[in-house]
């Protein structure tokens, strides 16, 4: 089990468990924006980036069959409580699955799977870790952030249409990481895109650098771009829509650059951004 919040990274992620999940809280974060805290027994070791299958809802809170489907959700941290391990996830209510999973009251139970697919690695020593998040696409990355700052300079960038929709900005704010604040509309922080701060910091020069990105797909097609022109390596996780987790649906294929598909929820979903084929991608 985790000894801290900080994902155990130097370890194989282990099998993935069927839970039982007890709700401990459950709040808004912010118009859209909930985080939820679930106790979960003998929870195994785990790497950023990777997901869990989470019901839509509360048990009992609707049908089995209505929503039908679990919903893919990234690990956002993972802490020990002594004799269990406490799950944090964060997510946007955006349909009826989400607007039953915000219901959920503390001491209700929902179903969960994981941790589920490949995680991030962490960065090399003394690199500087440029960690590019766009909506819940932040998600992935906090854990990310307060592990590859005990290996060199680490700067968030964290966007959204507007500040309402920022996820975990005072999260970030406490780790001492260099963080860029962007929205669409100027409301918080500067004024555009995450990629308007991204390639500026690309061209600073300085520490070599690798950048993590997870967030909509355009987002991080450019930020693959501006990567592969400055020649620096980029990572990035997918937020691909998913029935199973486990790869027998084959709804989550994603094109590859050297031909043939990759399943998100096994070989996924992070992967090196130079491997994918970036416009068979919706």
């Amino acid at each position: 089990m985790t000894t801290d919040q900080t994902a155990p990274t130097s370890v194989d992620p282990g099998a993935p468990i069927r839970a039982r999940a007890q709700v401990v809280s459950n709040l808004s974060e912010g118009e859209a924006n909930h985080r939820i805290e679930l106790r979960v027994e003998r929870w195994p070791q785990w790497q950023p980036g990777q997901f869990v299958m989470l019901a839509p809802g509360a048990e009992s809170a609707a049908p089995r069959y209505d929503p039908l489907l679990p919903r893919p959700m990234a690990i956002y941290t993972a802490d020990s409580k002594g004799n269990f391990d406490q799950v944090s996830v964060l997510y946007k209510v955006e349909g009826r699955g989400t607007r039953l999973l915000a219901a959920a009251e503390p001491g209700e139970h929902v179903r969960m799977v994981g941790p589920l697919g490949t995680g991030f690695e962490l960065p090399p020593e003394g690199h500087h870790a440029i960690l590019v998040g766009g909506g819940t696409g932040t998600a992935s990355l906090y854990s990310l952030a307060r592990a590859a700052l005990e290996r060199g300079p680490v700067s968030v960038i964290l966007g959204a249409r507007r500040a309402a929709l920022l996820m975990a900005e005072s999260d970030f704010e406490k780790l001492g990481a260099k963080l860029h604040i962007v929205t669409e509309d100027g409301s918080r922080g500067e004024q555009g895109l995450v990629t308007d701060v991204l390639g500026p910091l690309l061209a600073e020069g300085g520490d070599p650098a690798i950048v993590y990105a997870c967030g909509p797909t355009p987002m991080m097609r450019a930020c693959h771009r501006l990567t592969r022109e400055a020649g620096v390596s980029c990572r990035v996780a997918l937020e691909n829509r998913m029935a199973c987790g486990f790869g027998a649906c084959l709804g989550c294929a994603v094109p590859m650059a050297e031909g043939g598909f990759s399943l998100v929820c096994k070989q996924g979903p992070v992967y090196d951004a130079d491997t994918l084929e970036w416009e068979g991608i919706p």
